[in-house]
């Protein structure tokens, strides 16, 4: 398990500052959901952390460790759009063998990432397109895994999914994480969403967090007036839902 800590950081596009002076930490082996609209700057934290775009000020640190200068990172990111993050061309199996480790059976670690995503690993050597949106999204958990990571960062998984099968991959995700022990920034639009697997929540706007803490302290007893907006708009039955749907 490690901590990954963003110390001040701060993103800029031209004239456009995406992230502003912006400190977070996700502890080890919890769950910090960041929480906030579109444009608040989540994605572009995200970025930054593996190395997507380099932070115009602050530091991303991994243990204490300056992420930028480790040569292995333990840190793995999972996108929105997982027919995107897959290659067309490839199968599952292959995609997923991709990202492991020198050394590795990969025959064998693909069927046992496959089995731990809940995939028959006969499917191996499916290509992409010939999964559902919530069978691409379990691969691309797999194939973050296959690097064996201590952090994973999960951008807006879910959102591009039915909610039904939302349901599904936010159970998987929630046993993944404390089966294995990871820490995870998880980040959401949608409050709802972030409530179900979090043990710590952040809220961001306009690019700087406006309020953090407890799961249990932000949901119920907000600081900040935009944070009381998001939960008034997020829907209190989902949890019930997603749990029906394990």
């Amino acid at each position: 398990m490690s901590e990954l800590r963003f110390d001040s950081v701060s993103l800029q596009y031209g004239s456009l500052r995406a992230v502003d002076d912006v400190s977070l930490t996700v502890p080890s082996g919890q769950v910090v959901g960041l929480v906030g609209e579109s444009g608040s700057g989540k994605s572009s934290l995200a970025a930054a952390a593996v190395g997507l775009v380099p932070p115009t000020a602050g530091r991303i640190l991994l243990d204490g460790a300056d992420i930028h200068r480790l040569r292995h990172r333990k840190l793995q990111m999972v996108f929105q759009d997982p027919y995107s993050s897959l290659d067309p061309r490839m199968s599952i199996g292959e995609s997923i063998a991709e990202a492991m480790p020198r050394g590795t059976d990969k025959r064998a670690e693909v069927a046992r990432l496959l089995e731990l995503v809940n995939l028959d690993p006969s499917r191996a050597t499916s290509l992409p397109a010939r999964l559902s949106g919530g069978q691409r999204q379990r691969v691309a958990l797999a194939r973050a895994l296959a690097g064996r990571p201590e952090v994973i960062i999960a951008d807006e998984i879910t959102s591009a999914l039915d909610v039904s099968v939302q349901g599904a991959v936010l159970n998987l995700v929630r046993d993944l994480q404390r089966q294995l022990g990871l820490s995870m920034l998880f980040i959401s639009h949608n409050l709802a969403v972030v409530r179900y697997v979090s043990d710590r929540i952040a809220v961001m706007r306009s690019g700087r967090i406006v309020e953090e803490g407890t799961a249990e302290r932000v949901l119920t007893d907000p600081q900040h007036s935009y944070t009381r907006e998001l939960l008034a708009a997020a829907p209190s039955r989902h949890t019930s839902l997603w749990e029906d749907a394990s």
